[in-house]
């Protein structure tokens, strides 16, 4: 098989949480182009429906689904809505987060519940969810968790996130777990973890620190919006059937600085 093969998408599922904009979108826009058709989920509706108009723009087939997936009763009913539209599932990418700012002796306890029930529960739940209905019955599949390179590490300074910094600890964890259990299943489980990446949720600190930050990463830039592309679709596609388990960082080399 040659390696355009092994990337091929062509006919494969893919659901993306938080898949609306920033490096969901990045994501979809990775695995779409190379031939998968695309759901992708968010709470807000707008911004869904410019990430399809985009993606459409693409020749992608794409669907939407507006839903807080914090809210867990309800992911049953998610997961039906694209098995409906576009079929079983083939590959998931846990992306949808949430952070909340504060030293860890105040941190408040709506927000580490926040926090922890999106990034940790949620992502857990969807991927049994998924897993039971979609990719275990016929002995296939691709899981791609989103962590990041605080769940790989302390606090980067100026980062006062514990909550964030632990879910996404808890996600490389649930990684190799998942990764271990699963491999009988022909499943493969991997995470993506980012290092600085311009978004939504970062801006203020890049804002507030961007010139500091940039010191620390050797390749000296923050991460762009086709940056997590190549490994996305490595850990989506056939390229990546022997590699399981492992959580790749993408991050201009900012840990082994």
């Amino acid at each position: 098989m040659s390696v355009k093969q092994l990337l091929d998408l062509t006919g494969k599922v893919a659901f993306i949480t938080g898949g609306s904009r920033g490096l969901g979108l990045q994501m979809a826009e990775a695995l779409g182009e190379l031939g998968a058709s695309i759901a992708i989920s968010a709470r807000k509706q707008h911004e869904l429906d410019a990430a399809k108009e985009h993606l459409e723009g693409m020749g992608v087939k794409v669907v939407t689904i507006a839903a807080d997936l914090g809210n867990l009763e309800g992911i049953p009913g998610v997961v039906d809505q694209v098995v409906e539209q576009l079929g079983d599932i083939d590959i998931l990418v846990n992306n949808a987060g949430a952070t909340w700012g504060a030293p860890a002796e105040d941190y408040p306890a709506e927000g580490w519940m926040k926090v922890m029930n999106l990034n940790v529960n949620a992502a857990f739940f969807l991927t049994q969810t998924v897993g039971k209905r979609c990719m275990i019955p016929r002995k296939t599949g691709k899981v791609i968790n989103i962590a990041s390179i605080a769940g790989l590490s302390g606090n980067p300074e100026g980062m006062n996130t514990i909550a964030y910094n632990t879910s996404k600890g808890a996600m490389v964890n649930f990684t190799r777990a998942l990764a271990s259990e699963w491999g009988r299943y022909n499943i493969n489980v991997n995470a993506l973890c980012p290092g600085f990446f311009p978004s939504k949720m970062s801006q203020g600190l890049l804002d507030a620190q961007g010139d500091t930050m940039l010191q620390r990463i050797p390749l000296n830039r923050f991460g762009g919006e086709e940056d997590l592309k190549g490994a996305a679709v490595l850990m989506a596609s056939e390229a990546g059937r022997h590699i399981t388990g492992q959580c790749l960082a993408v991050d201009g080399g900012t840990l082994v600085s």
